[in-house]
């Protein structure tokens, strides 16, 4: 899984701060302690956060972490049990959806069928009153953005998914609100065109230099959109950081875990110095050094998590005091750009490597039952004790 990493508010100059390390910088938006529960369900809890104006931040994490919950109080449909939420300076307490600087597109996409995309669109400031030669302009204006300026006189139903999604975000977009909410926005594309769809996404973004919160359960989307992720689990953040930052430098077994793939082996710290640690593992069936450390005490429990692309295989045996294993070649799975290999350990523990095929039949190269040394560089694995 690669990582694009984005700056909101992109700098004029390499050594200008993103807005979130600027010391300086406001929050557009500031959730404080907030907590919501339904009934003795807590389905968020005291979730703390800042997001800066321009960003596409987004909220990641499984079915019922509160991500769509922490989304829909943002928005004024849910109301906190506790804690505050800022928007630009100001209080939402009490200040109904119609009167935020929201506005948020839907997973279903809510379009009324019986209206044609340029209707769908115009809706919205119909419905508040706007003068009939601004709502033209307005309407142009979003469609042309959207690149559906030709299908204007269609409905819904004449629609592609893709070309249905772009309408139901030129009509979230038309009002021009500050702050736009996206919840699973592109959960009903299939895979070839939700990947087109979202950078279509990144550049109206860019363009308008609206904030954006995105919701949703897909890595990959999460990865490619944002300028920062919030992952969630059981109502809580449990990390905040740059596409690059949640996938190479995971703060716990769970983000590890959840971030693409990884192996993860249990072990014991045995040295711990300011340029490495070593922990010993019966797991991975070999001692691991990293070469940085991670300020705990010897003999604490630890995990260890290594990326398959950082591991590297080979058919010739490797002798070395750490970072090497040797296994037999159980799976193997062809994918066109790489291809996946699950080797089992000699001490039974399975692994996954990815491996680029950067030639052709480069995945004859190891073979089902093939014995290989399995290795890494020091700066590969993480070190997790959580």
């Amino acid at each position: 899984m690669a990582a694009v990493e984005r700056t909101s508010q992109a700098p004029s100059k390499q050594t200008e701060l993103p807005s979130w390390k600027d010391p300086k910088a406001e929050p557009y938006i500031r959730i404080e302690n907030v907590t919501k529960k339904f009934g003795d369900f807590v389905a968020v809890n005291n979730v703390s956060l800042s997001i800066y104006r321009g960003e596409l931040f987004s909220l990641l994490g499984g079915s019922g972490c509160g991500k769509t919950t922490l989304l829909r109080m943002l928005a004024g449909f849910e109301n906190p049990t506790s804690g505050k939420i800022y928007i630009d300076g100001v209080d939402m307490a009490g200040i109904p959806p119609y009167d935020r600087p929201t506005n948020m597109m839907f997973q279903s996409y809510a379009l009324f069928p019986h209206m044609t995309v340029e209707q769908n669109v115009a809706f919205g400031l119909k419905q508040d009153k706007f003068p009939d030669s601004e709502v033209k302009q307005r309407v142009a204006q979003m469609l042309d953005l959207v690149q559906l300026t030709p299908f204007a006189k269609r409905k819904p139903h004449q629609l592609s998914g893709g070309q249905r999604q772009r309408v139901a975000l030129a009509r979230s977009l038309v009002k021009q609100p500050k702050l736009l909410l996206l919840d699973e926005p592109l959960g009903a594309l299939d895979k070839k065109l939700r990947e087109a769809t979202q950078f279509e996404l990144m550049n109206i973004q860019d363009r308008l230099g609206i904030t954006f919160i995105v919701v949703t359960h897909d890595q990959e989307e999460a990865m490619t959109l944002s300028t920062r992720i919030g992952v969630m689990n059981a109502g809580q953040i449990v990390q905040i950081g740059t596409p690059q930052e949640i996938y190479e430098y995971p703060q716990n077994k769970f983000v590890a875990d959840f971030i693409g793939s990884v192996n993860l082996f249990e072990g014991q710290i045995v040295e711990d110095e300011a340029d490495h640690v070593l922990i010993k593992s019966a797991e991975a069936g070999c001692d691991i050094y990293i070469d940085h450390g991670i300020s705990s005490a010897p003999g604490a429990k630890a995990w260890v998590a290594i990326r398959p692309e950082k591991i590297q295989l080979t058919k010739q045996e490797v002798n070395a005091p750490h970072n090497c294993v040797r296994g037999t070649v159980k799976g193997i799975a062809y994918m066109g750009n790489l291809s996946i290999y699950l080797v089992q350990l000699d001490n039974g523990k399975q692994i996954k490597v990815t491996m680029q095929n950067q030639m052709r039949a480069a995945e004859l190269m190891i073979d089902w039952d093939d014995r290989v040394s399995v290795t890494w560089h020091p700066n590969s694995p993480v070190a997790l004790l959580s």
